[in-house]
């Protein structure tokens, strides 16, 4: 806080009522890149985020400083909004966009963010989106519900930003709880929070291990736009081999195919096509099969299907670079941990996994030395955190 006090009193001086919010880092341990075709996702949030400490201005100008980016974002709320930038400030004109749709905006907001971990694939960009959708709501007195505020921030990513990703990250930053594991069906966004084993209240049996492989990355500069259009169109297909009357394919997903169709034509679609539509098939199993053993309390198969998950991420979604697929081989042969995958879109970033809080240091020495050994030019940028399950974004 007082780093933050420090920037915003250097930068804005005194004058007008401080808010401090705490939007909170993601993980998907099943679910993986099915949520834009409205698969059945789930997660966690974390202890570690962005912080905002902000104030509203009356004249509708945005001046928003990061500590971890460079440049000022500037713009005003009372007008529309620029095209992009090209850089951070473009999630919180696309945030101002998507609100502009049905609210006037009379005030601004000035202040400071931080985050508190590296970059890369803990969906920096949903905590930053949905904690700027509160900042201006706050600001501009309007009551927005959980669901407006994940729709906003989503909306602002796919049609501001250009990232065509569904609706996970951001339910994860708003509706997640502390020793919860949230279940969401992303075609009609009915979630449950479903404590461990069935109890109320117990503390997880795991920590969050975090494995960041040095190697940053931006999801509109890989393949992931190419993985939603292979999606729609395996499912096109499929509904065109059946008769079945086709939609334009921006809105057509997978989930609108039943799996037995999908069988029924798999050996007749292209491989790669029929790769994208087994990772959904197989992944909504996953999550359904997981959720079971969540409840009976079993997180050695729990952890089991997220390994699973993440071979049919590198086998049949095939994503993961060279580093992300060895840390996974790795965490795989590391006794302590119970499960792991690629976080975000497995275009380099992190990788996640649980982990016995009592095996933590040996973790540690054991994947640290045989990642660098393979890839020793990472050795500076290379990092292992722990953190905890932790309420959704907010006011603090």
């Amino acid at each position: 806080m007082n780093t933050l006090l420090s920037a915003y009193r250097t930068i804005f001086g005194k004058g007008g009522t401080l808010y401090r919010l705490f939007s909170p880092y993601r993980i998907c341990p099943l679910g993986a890149y099915v949520d834009h075709q409205h698969g059945l996702v789930s997660g966690f949030a974390f202890d570690k985020g962005i912080e905002f400490l902000f104030s509203a201005t009356d004249n509708g100008k945005v001046e928003m400083c990061s500590l971890s980016f460079e440049g000022l974002a500037t713009f005003n709320v009372q007008r529309p909004v620029e095209p992009r930038q090209n850089n951070w400030g473009d999630y919180l004109r696309g945030a101002t966009q998507a609100i502009q749709h049905d609210h006037i905006l009379t005030k601004g907001v000035k202040g400071v963010v931080r985050g508190s971990m590296p970059i890369g694939g803990l969906s920096s960009s949903a905590a930053l989106l949905c904690g700027f959708v509160i900042a201006l709501a706050q600001s501009n007195g309007l009551e927005l519900s959980d669901m407006q505020i994940i729709h906003y921030a989503s909306e602002a990513e796919r049609n501001y930003v250009g990232l065509r990703n569904g609706i996970l990250d951001q339910a994860c930053v708003v509706l997640c709880k502390e020793n919860r594991l949230l279940y969401l069906d992303t075609e009609d966004s009915h979630y449950k929070l479903l404590p461990f084993g069935g109890g109320e209240g117990e503390p997880l049996p795991f920590e969050i291990g975090i494995f960041f492989s040095g190697v940053t990355r931006q999801l509109t500069g890989t393949d992931y736009n190419l993985r939603v259009n292979e999606c729609k169109t395996a499912a096109w297909m499929i509904q065109a081999y059946e008769n079945i009357p086709l939609k334009e394919l921006e809105n057509t997903r997978l989930r609108d195919v039943p799996k037995h169709l999908f069988s029924k034509y798999e050996s007749h679609m292209p491989e790669r096509l029929a790769k994208r539509a087994r990772h959904f098939y197989t992944e909504c199993d996953r999550v359904t099969a997981g959720i079971k053993a969540w409840q009976q309390g079993d997180i050695d198969t729990y952890g089991r299907y997220i390994f699973e998950s993440c071979e049919s991420s590198i086998h049949n979604y095939e994503c993961g670079s060279a580093e992300l697929i060895a840390l996974y081989d790795i965490m795989r042969q590391t006794e302590g941990i119970y499960g792991g995958r690629f976080s975000g879109a497995g275009f380099k970033g992190a990788c996640i996994s649980l982990v016995n809080p009592d095996k933590k240091e040996e973790i540690t020495r054991t994947v640290s030395e045989a990642y660098l050994k393979r890839f020793p030019q990472h050795k500076e940028l290379f990092e292992a955190f722990y953190c905890k399950v932790c309420d959704g974004v907010k006011f603090i």
